[in-house]
């Protein structure tokens, strides 16, 4: 028996219903948790989603405050981060179109959320988008591999954080942002990064001087070159990848 979005869907007599906004302008969509709905019960997720324009170092996200909100990031690089009591801050990660963001059962946000670039995203209340989730459950199947990707990333970083070289760290690095870009249509090679040395060097785990003189090893061993600011060319992806991987 076909759903009721299928006959509705069938029944349209010119064509498909165009999409509600803001879901009819987001590239980012078949990339997201919105792409488990279908076309015909968009309008019940853009009826609760709030289109938010981050300009550049703004902090959208605070941890410790009230987790009212859920984000997912349709254009721009955010970078997630946790406060240190000296002030210092740990990166956690990088989003990009696509990802999402507040995803905890805890009542507060644990990390605080600061836009690299300008950002586009939507912001959903936490409360409405859980009473969707009865009757679309794939948007939870979603978020279950949501979760499941957060925890490897996670565990990745454990491995980066506490067995790598330097080396390995920023190679690690630059081959991750290349498959990010490949998972969302974009150049892998060169690789851009819209990030300063220093977020990369709280992300890495190692200090702006060490992260540059990572960058100028690899240049001078032939692994990338680098090119005007914030693009990486990899020059050889295989000794790179290698690298990466402490051989």
């Amino acid at each position: 028996m076909k759903s009721a979005c299928a006959q509705q869907v069938q029944s349209l007599s010119s064509g498909k219903e165009p999409l509600p906004e803001p879901c009819a302008a987001c590239a980012a969509r078949v990339l997201s948790v919105c792409d488990a709905i279908d076309d015909c019960d968009l309008d019940r997720l853009a009826a609760i989603t709030s289109v938010q324009d981050i300009a550049r170092h703004q902090i959208f996200v605070t941890e410790g405050d009230p987790a009212d909100h859920l984000f997912n990031v349709t254009d721009g690089t955010v970078k997630v981060y946790k406060l240190l009591p000296d002030g210092r801050q740990q990166i956690t990660g990088f989003l990009l179109a696509g990802d999402f963001l507040g995803l905890s059962f805890l009542e507060r946000y644990g990390c605080s959320a600061e836009a690299v670039t300008r950002v586009r995203c939507c912001r959903f209340p936490r409360k409405q988008f859980a009473a969707l989730l009865t009757d679309f459950p794939g948007i939870e199947r979603r978020l279950l591999g949501i979760a499941s990707n957060e925890l490897a990333a996670a565990q990745d970083q454990m491995v980066l954080l506490g067995r790598k070289t330097a080396r390995e760290r920023v190679s690690t690095f630059l081959l991750m942002l290349s498959r990010r870009a490949a998972r969302s249509g974009g150049t892998t090679d060169p690789v851009i990064l819209p990030m300063t040395r220093t977020d990369i060097a709280d992300y890495l785990g190692l200090t702006v001087e060490t992260v540059s003189r990572t960058f100028t090893q690899l240049k001078k061993g032939g692994f990338i070159e680098l090119r005007e600011a914030g693009i990486v060319h990899l020059s050889n992806l295989s000794a790179l990848e290698d690298l990466s991987q402490g051989f």
